[in-house]
């Protein structure tokens, strides 16, 4: 699972490969991005792509937060506390999920569409490893080119003016929403990381087709890049 990637790359270089046509972010400064942070993201507004931000974290599923939601109320009833469980489902605290690998799920379904598709560029990612004394030490990918911050989109989705509570000090909030694919690892993250990896787009043509083609279609981008198209820096 990515849950740590950087983005290097200024304004004007995303425009042109995503093929947006204005950006409201300002000069971006480069940096890495963590879970529920604010990021670039390019979306369709109407008939046109804009680069914008959103906060890395799609909402989890509605089994997620019950689940959650029912161990809260069980540690409170276990206290002789009196449970208003409607309400305490309802600010149960999402941080969001941040990968999407289950494209099958009816939770994903609804955002799979090309409107609620995004480019979520980036420069490089990192993958959990490992040291030689198994601690734990982040392993950075980046694609196999000479250009040592390259730019290339992960396959995102979105959604915007969500409501919801993603910590409990700042309570109910409304937010825009974004997470980026995962798939089957191919070689070098394959060797840190089996799992997953990140959906990557590199081509016009890919571009195009998940911003733009029906699910039926766009779904067969959801693959790992050929082995060793990346490399480990």
């Amino acid at each position: 699972m990515c849950n740590l990637y950087r983005q290097r790359s200024g304004p004007q270089a995303i425009l042109d490969l995503s093929r947006a046509i204005r950006s409201d972010v300002g000069n971006m400064e480069p940096r890495d991005i963590y879970p529920d942070y604010a990021a670039p993201i390019v979306r369709w507004e109407g008939d046109e792509r804009i680069l914008t931000a959103a906060r890395w974290g799609m909402p989890s599923s509605r089994k997620a937060l019950m689940d959650a939601a029912t161990k809260r109320a069980d540690k409170l009833r276990a206290k002789g506390k009196d449970v208003d469980f409607s309400r305490l489902l309802e600010l149960e605290p999402d941080s969001g999920t941040t990968n999407v690998r289950n494209t099958s799920s009816s939770h994903w379904k609804p955002w799979l569409k090309p409107e609620n598709r995004c480019l979520v560029p980036f420069s490089g990612f990192s993958e959990p490893g490992r040291d030689a004394e198994g601690r734990y030490q982040p392993v950075w990918f980046k694609l196999a080119v000479d250009d040592p911050e390259p730019l290339a989109f992960f396959a995102g989705v979105h959604v915007q003016d969500w409501s919801c509570v993603r910590k409990i000090k700042t309570g109910l909030e409304t937010c825009d929403l974004f997470a980026f694919l995962t798939t089957e690892p191919s070689e070098p993250v394959k060797s840190v990381h089996p799992k997953a990896m990140p959906v990557i787009l590199t081509e016009p043509d890919e571009i195009e087709t998940w911003m733009s083609a029906p699910w039926e279609i766009a779904r067969e981008l959801q693959r790992a890049l050929p082995d060793h198209a990346l490399v480990a820096i």
